[in-house]
């Protein structure tokens, strides 16, 4: 039920009900909480505080006042949503680590880049930063629109005059209903230069703005290591994202030590997480060339990474870090804006600076019509004082004899009721003839520049030169020389993505793989594991026995023709039964597991692989291309109807041997089987009756050899079996096993 605007109760349906209340709250979210302007780059709270603080007197050229006040003042005025979420917008804008030009000065504790909270606002201090006062400068003439507050008793503004390109300096981020944003914040000098561009050349690309305006500045530095390909996609559809490292550099201790020294961490990153990550990573052995870690930094950053060995290549130990924790992140980018207050959508970079323009080509306007207005309305008084001293005398009669000299003065000399007014308001010092010659000044000072103002006002090419002069004032009041100017984050390459030594990621040990019929996993320390130790559940027995180091890789071959691949170092140890396989891989309860292996790192740069299934189909895979470091696997033998995955063979010798239930056994050259990443493969052997049983790989010239018992049969002249892939084959030599297997 609803109620129509006449309070009477409706029947109404849920879902249209529920709909419509949903769509004003994602509205009330968007247009009012979550998304920043285009314009001026600012959230309702975060313009209400710097409105609210300049109303208040709370400017850069006045004393620090505390926070609560500032707080107080915004909750009461403008903004009734409590003080804990206006306190911490207000917070974030005067962090220096959070904001690239702070809006707000702080005085006292804000929080800190290890992820401290800042003290309450009773104990802080705040004024509006220099930033904040170039973005509300002509806010008092006129410059933007206002509405009523949320009580109606006073206005706010609905975006700010925006002198300073915030939303790009700044950067933004928010979460809305079916949308967010994150802008990522940039160099006021480079931003200024690509504004320059647009207004002296509207046709310029996203790459001539980037020779101009490379990309994000970020507050804490880094290095953006992206290629300009990547950056410039992700600005010209605004979307896209970039990665960010920490700065370090090599310092050399006595006796050829060194240690790593971060001095500058990614973005939004706080510190104290990241030491507590690595350190945490350190405990589990997963940091093996790292031997220490220390933090000390006091008010810059200096994280100090100590190296287990003199020999240990810094770089290979950072780039080992870089994978594991947050010395690199990425920032994803979504200019998602309101463009012009009312519109979300995803801007480009040229679409982003473009729209800076109109506004301040709007701001402009706005404040020479109202300047118009002061100059019109002061030159009509003047005229009045013109008039007052031409006939002085007479005036003072009629002030000083006439019951309404208002009306008298207005009869006999036209004058308006400005004039009249200023006339009579006007005090006896200014009678003096030094100021009639000064009032004739100003009237001529101002009625040149009423001339100005209605020019510029007709002329659209004055505009934007005025907004050429604004930018380049900004320009100079923020540029590379000043404290805040200079670029943080600089730009690399995108690094060579070579194949790191798996030994710079693990400690290299002796381990042995233990595997049981019903799947139980685990690793034991070294090659020659006890009797004691080979200890299973009951009802279970040993079926895999596998040695390896922990930096070789265990390849699982499955009945569904997936490959699975688990690292040695992460097998579970000790000394009980270990953990089920498939808590490890996602292998269906159908599928079983066919065979494994362990791989290193020279077998999976050149070995391959003979798969086969139990219809006789198969074909040759490399080993890397099967390796697979997801929970799923890769599927690479593909197996219909009935038919499973059977065999995985490592491809030796010349030729292969296969056997069928049959009985009957083929050998035929390993050339006539094709090589392939995926697929159902070829037949290497026809079935009439019954499936392939076994499958090796043998060189002709040694013959053939097999396990019969406890002895081992060898057969020299294969001739008989030898023929062509596909065909059927005859009856094996004597003495071969009746199970049909080589082994």
């Amino acid at each position: 039920m609803t109620h129509d605007k006449s309070g009477h109760i409706q029947d109404t349906p849920l879902h249209e009900a529920l709909g419509k209340r949903y769509l004003s709250y994602a509205l009330s979210t968007i247009m009012a909480r979550s998304l920043p302007d285009v314009r001026d780059g600012l959230k309702p709270v975060h313009r209400r505080i710097l409105y609210a603080m300049k109303e208040s007197g709370n400017t850069s050229e006045k004393p620090y006042r505390k926070s609560a006040s500032a707080v107080g003042y915004v909750m009461m005025k403008y903004h009734p949503h409590g003080n804990d979420p206006i306190y911490e917008a207000m917070v974030r804008m005067a962090q220096d680590f959070s904001s690239r030009y702070p809006l707000v000065d702080g005085q006292g504790n804000f929080g800190s880049l290890d992820g401290d909270n800042a003290a309450a606002m009773r104990y802080t201090e705040a004024r509006l930063s220099s930033c904040a006062g170039a973005l509300l400068e002509g806010i008092d003439e006129e410059a933007v629109d206002f509405q009523d507050t949320y009580n109606g008793e006073t206005q706010e503004p609905l975006v700010l005059p925006s002198a300073f390109p915030n939303l790009l300096a700044n950067g933004a981020t928010g979460i809305a209903v079916g949308m967010a944003t994150n802008v990522p914040p940039h160099n006021v000098a480079e931003i200024c230069e690509a504004l320059l561009l647009l207004l002296k050349k509207p046709t310029a690309t996203i790459a001539e703005i980037l020779e101009l305006m490379p990309g994000p500045d970020f507050p804490t530095g880094g290095i953006v290591v992206d290629s300009r390909e990547d950056i410039e996609a992700a600005y010209a559809t605004g979307r896209g994202s970039l990665r960010v490292r920490a700065r370090w550099e090599r310092e050399d201790l006595k006796g050829g030590l060194y240690q790593i020294v971060v001095t500058q961490i990614p973005y939004q990153v706080p510190k104290a997480r990241l030491i507590e990550k690595m350190a945490d990573l350190w405990t589990k052995k997963k940091l093996p060339l790292l031997s220490d870690i220390r933090d000390e930094s006091t008010t810059d950053v200096r994280l100090v990474l100590v190296p287990k060995a003199r020999t240990v290549d810094p770089q290979v130990l950072m780039e080992s870090l870089f994978k594991v924790c947050d010395l690199e992140t990425r920032f994803h980018i979504n200019m998602n804006l309101l463009d012009h207050g009312r519109v979300p959508r995803v801007m480009s970079l040229k679409e982003v600076l473009q729209a800076f323009l109109n506004h301040r080509r709007e701001v402009v306007c706005r404040r020479a019509t109202h300047r118009l207005g002061q100059v019109d309305k002061r030159l009509e008084i003047l005229e009045g004082y013109r008039i007052a001293y031409l006939n002085l005398d007479e005036v003072i009669r009629i002030i000083r004899e006439e019951d309404d000299p208002k009306a008298q003065m207005q009869a006999k000399w036209g004058l308006t009721d400005l004039q009249v007014e200023a006339i009579l308001n006007m005090r006896l010092r200014a009678l003096r003839k030094l100021e009639e010659i000064e009032i004739k000044k100003e009237h001529e000072a101002l009625s040149l520049e009423r001339e100005e103002l209605i020019t510029l006002l007709a002329d659209e090419g004055l505009q934007w030169k005025k907004v050429s002069l604004q930018i380049k004032e900004i320009y100079k009041r923020f540029g590379p020389t000043t404290p805040l100017g200079a670029r943080r984050t600089t730009f690399e390459a995108k690094p060579q993505v070579s194949e790191m030594p798996l030994e710079a990621f693990v400690e290299r040990e002796s381990v042995s793989v233990v595997c049981s019929q019903n799947g139980w996993i685990r690793s034991l320390k070294g090659h020659n594991p006890s009797e004691a130790d080979l200890k299973y559940k009951e009802g279970d027995g040993p079926r895999f026995l596998l040695k390896g180091e922990t930096v070789d890789k265990l390849i699982i071959f499955a009945s569904n023709g997936r490959f699975f691949t688990v690292g040695l170092d992460k097998l579970p140890g000790g000394r009980g039964h270990g953990e089920p396989l498939r808590l490890m891989i996602d292998l269906d309860p159908q599928d079983e597991i066919v065979d494994m292996f362990v791989a290193t790192r020279e077998m999976i740069e050149k070995e391959r692989l003979l798969v086969v299934s139990s219809s006789g189909r198969g074909f040759v895979v490399a080993l890397k291309d099967v390796l697979a470091y997801t929970k799923g696997g890769k599927q690479i033998l593909n197996v219909t109807g009935t038919a499973k995955a059977k065999k995985c063979v490592m491809m030796t010798g010349d030729a292969v041997a296969m056997v069928g239930e049959n009985r009957k056994l083929l050998i035929f050259m390993q050339e006539e089987i094709p090589q392939m990443s995926r697929g159902q493969g070829v037949l290497l052997q026809r079935y009439r009756d019954g499936r392939m049983s076994d499958v090796m790989c043998l060189t002709l010239e040694e013959g053939l050899s097999w396990k019969s018992g406890e002895r081992t049969r060898h057969e020299q002249d294969l001739r008989a079996w030898l023929g062509r892939r596909g065909q059927s084959g005859r009856m094996p030599p004597v003495g071969f096993p009746r199970t049909n297997t080589f082994v």
